[in-house]
C-alpha cells in the first residue's frame, strides 16, 4: 500500500471514530435533556406526554397530604393561574414548606396527576429557580390584565 492510500485510511478512520463518538455525545445530552414548564403550560397540552420534564411554582398553602407510610404525599403547585396535583415519594429537602417555590422533576400520569421523582426547593429567601419565577411573573402579568380589563368594562357599563 502506498503512503497516499494509508493516509487516506487514516483520515477516512478518524472521521468513522470521530462520527461514532459525536453519536454517542449527543445521543447522551437527547436522553439527559428535561424541559420546564409551568402548571399553565402543562394544562394547555405543552408538557410532553410520557417523558420527563420540570415544572415550577408555589407549593399552595394547606394542600400538603401525607399518606400513612410518611414518605409518600401530594401536593398542589400553582403558578398563580392554574394548579396541579404532585405526587411524590422520598424524603423532601428541608427548605420544602407551603407557600414557596419549589420544582418537582417527574412524569405525566394519565390521569393528570404528576408523578414526581425528584423535589427542589428554593434555597433562600431571595432565590427561586429563573423559569419558576419568570412563570409566576407571566401568570401575574396575564391576571393584572384581565383585572384592569374588566374594571374598564365595569367603568363603561356604569350609567
Amino acid at each position: 500500500m502506498k503512503t497516499r492510500h494509508k493516509r487516506i485510511a487514516l483520515i477516512v478512520g478518524g472521521l468513522v471514530i470521530l462520527g461514532v463518538v459525536v453519536a454517542l455525545v449527543l445521543n447522551a445530552f437527547q436522553s439527559n435533556l428535561v424541559f420546564f414548564f409551568s402548571p399553565t403550560q402543562v394544562a394547555a397540552g405543552e408538557a410532553p406526554r410520557g417523558k420527563s420534564f420540570r415544572v415550577g411554582g408555589l407549593v399552595k398553602a394547606g394542600s400538603i397530604v401525607r399518606e400513612s407510610d410518611g414518605v409518600t404525599l401530594r401536593f398542589v403547585m400553582t403558578d398563580m393561574e392554574k394548579e396541579m396535583t404532585v405526587a411524590y415519594k422520598g424524603i423532601l429537602p428541608d427548605l420544602f414548606r407551603e407557600g414557596k417555590g419549589a420544582v418537582a422533576q417527574g412524569k405525566l400520569a394519565d390521569d393528570g396527576i404528576f408523578v414526581a421523582s425528584e423535589v427542589l426547593a428554593k434555597h433562600d429567601e431571595n432565590y427561586m429557580p429563573p423559569e419558576a419565577a419568570k412563570a409566576l411573573g407571566d401568570a401575574s402579568d396575564r391576571a393584572a390584565a384581565t383585572q384592569a380589563a374588566e374594571q374598564a368594562a365595569a367603568k363603561t357599563l356604569k350609567p
